[in-house]
């Protein structure tokens, strides 16, 4: 059940509000707005210490996304930035090269 899986805006806000600000930057208005509503589904999980990226919704491990998938390539000022979208929806965050993300601890 998606709301298990939690908020990426609340485990890492940094990341949320740098994405946020890319995403205006490229016209890319829809995907700021959702953006902020993406849940942290899993870990990459690849093992490379360059990676942290993390999946925002459940798909087949090693299978193409299908129609309706695109790459949006962001610029950030360090390291790369690149979701993976299906119809509108972010199903990917990559996250290479870049400094390490530091989780929010949970609010009790």
């Amino acid at each position: 059940m998606e709301q298990e899986h939690p908020l990426v805006r609340d485990v890492f806000p940094d990341l949320v509000a740098e994405l946020t600000t890319l995403l205006e930057e490229e016209g890319e208005r829809e995907l700021a707005i959702c953006v902020r509503d993406v849940r942290l589904v899993g870990e990459c999980g690849c093992g490379d210490d360059f990676c942290q990226s993390i999946r925002t919704a459940d798909h087949p491990q090693g299978q193409p996304y299908g129609p309706g998938h695109r790459c949006v390539p962001l610029m950030p000022s360090k390291g790369m930035l690149i979701l993976d979208v299906v119809d509108g929806r972010i199903m990917y965050i990559e996250i290479i090269d870049r400094p390490p993300m530091h989780r929010r601890m949970a609010q009790s």
